[in-house]
């Protein structure tokens, strides 16, 4: 069964070609238009681990970039496939990958922190999640040590994340650039990686940023992806169409 590309595939949303008519596909495509999501609180609530200068830039400017780019990229991509052109859809599948992964990856960040004032950055949020964690990694704290040095492991640009994979259970994952993570697993919890995230703040000071950021860590949030599936975790981007 043949399947609409790479953007639909990072959302877990799969199009059956045959099952629609060209016109349909072509009007299904043109409507795929993303917008940048509304965060669940003020750019202030993070602080002090976060700066209210930093989630502006990074919610208004960074994440709004990758949409507005990937929507150009998707609006291009909609007219290659309508008139056959092939070269153009391969050329394009770069930018998508790279704006859709970078919506992907903000959309699920932004939910998954929360001020450190709230209950839901409490461990005590997410007790089977907790559970979990200790029985694979033997304590939190060893954890949060090899979490830790993944991201500070991660050269250039790129993202932390905490996953759940079926077969396997929890695993730390680490993925350069904008990817996603894609191959199945739900995402628990992510970290970014990128400058943009605490530059302004921390100048190169990266382990400062990664130690302050286990301080708003939205662990209610944590549990509701692990104890939900990749299409739940996946929901605030459908949202968004």
């Amino acid at each position: 069964m043949v399947y609409f590309g790479f953007l639909t595939q990072l959302l877990s949303v799969q199009i059956p070609l045959e099952a629609v008519s060209e016109e349909q596909y072509n009007t299904t495509m043109a409507a795929a238009t993303y917008t940048l999501p509304s965060l669940p609180y003020a750019y202030n609530a993070l602080e002090p681990s976060i700066s209210a200068q930093i989630m502006e830039l990074h919610h208004s400017k960074h994440h709004q970039t990758y949409v507005t780019n990937l929507n150009k990229a998707l609006q291009s991509y909609s007219a290659a496939t309508a008139s056959g052109n092939v070269p153009d859809q391969i050329a394009l599948q770069a930018a998508i990958k790279f704006n859709g992964g970078g919506h992907i990856n903000h959309s699920l960040f932004w939910q998954n922190l929360a001020p450190s004032s709230s209950p839901d950055s409490k461990l005590e949020a997410a007790p089977k999640l907790m559970a979990e964690i200790k029985a694979t990694y033997d304590s939190f704290d060893r954890f949060k040590e090899a979490f830790t040095a993944a991201l500070l492991g991660i050269q250039g640009s790129g993202w932390g994340w905490l996953v759940k994979e079926e077969l396997t259970g929890l695993r730390i994952v680490t993925t350069k650039d904008q990817d996603p993570v894609v191959n199945g697993e739900v995402p628990i919890f992510g970290v970014d990686m990128w400058e943009h995230a605490y530059y302004l703040q921390y100048l190169n000071g990266k382990a400062a940023y990664v130690q302050n950021i286990w301080n708003v860590i939205n662990w209610k949030t944590a549990e509701e992806r692990f104890q939900g599936t990749r299409e739940e975790a996946f929901k605030v981007l459908k949202s968004q169409l």
